[in-house]
């Protein structure tokens, strides 16, 4: 199952939404079929109307100037959560802006079935001036990692559309770009506890990822994992040495005991993987 983004203007306004699409539509449950292009309508019957809207004379379309979503950094999705995140965009027209929204998809092309992507969340839309022609549009995404696959781990593209006040409208389908990461975990594990100086500490671990294919954490295996060492008394970790992850993702090393501290892994991260750190593991050195 796979989300519609449909990008319409309702009764004057412009709304971007997420539809779902049933599984049993596509033949592997990645079907999207975007309405892309926008449709202005006259307002409604006691609705406030707009100067200019629904206006037989053709004028200059609006123009999308910048959206941001996430701030521009990666958005990380684990296995159940719903993830909302933020954006921002600047839309211009001689006539000011109406309303305006961003989604974000992945695929070769927003008409393409293959492609997919979520919308705005409609109550979250809203827009403010700047002067008589600019508005700065803001609103959140949600991200249902019930949606995603494990090769949706990558950049998608940021889309937005625009409603001036005098109905014309436009589109960029590849505003900006957002990339989007697996969340990660590590965990820690030195023993014995306490140990006396000189004996050896055997360090072990585990660095998994969200499989969206299965909706589970698995295993990120060949990675290669940091650990590090903090003095009882110091203010940072300091690099020992680089261990790599089995095909299960685990971690095993041996380091000689010298010192009271703190043992951790630190993971760099991936272009799919967001970096993490463990939280440290105090040894008591008798």
């Amino acid at each position: 199952m796979r989300i519609r983004a449909t990008v319409a203007a309702v009764s004057g306004a412009l709304a971007l939404s997420a539809l779902a699409v049933p599984a049993a539509q596509a033949d592997d449950g990645r079907s999207w079929n975007p309405d892309s292009g926008l449709t202005a309508t006259q307002p409604s019957a006691g609705e406030k109307s707009k100067k200019g809207f629904g206006a037989t004379t053709k004028a200059a379309a609006p123009k999308i100037t910048s959206a941001v979503v996430n701030g521009g950094k990666p958005i990380v999705v684990g296995t159940k959560s719903k993830i909302t995140v933020p954006y921002t965009m600047t839309a211009t027209d001689d006539s000011g802006i109406y309303h305006a929204g961003v989604f974000i998809w992945i695929g070769s092309s927003v008409d393409d079935e293959d492609s997919f992507g979520f919308g705005p969340n409609e109550k979250s839309m809203s827009c403010k001036a700047v002067d008589a022609t600019t508005s700065t549009c803001k609103g959140t995404i949600t991200l249902d990692p019930a949606f995603l696959i494990n090769s949706d781990a990558t950049w998608w593209r940021v889309g937005a559309g625009a409603l001036a006040n005098d109905g014309d409208e436009a589109e960029r389908d590849a505003a900006a770009k957002v990339r989007v990461q697996r969340f990660s975990k590590l965990t820690v594990n030195a023993s014995p506890e306490p140990v006396k100086k000189g004996k050896t500490i055997t360090v072990t671990g585990k660095l998994t990822r969200a499989n969206w294919d299965t909706g589970t954490y698995k295993g990120y295996s060949k990675q290669a994992v940091k650990l590090q060492f903090k003095k009882k008394g110091a203010k940072s970790y300091t690099t020992v040495k680089t261990v790599t992850t089995s095909s299960t993702g685990a971690l095993k090393t041996t380091v000689k005991a010298s010192a009271d501290g703190t043992w951790r892994y630190s993971f760099a991260g991936t272009p799919s993987t967001p970096a993490v750190s463990a939280k440290g593991d105090a040894v008591d050195v008798k």
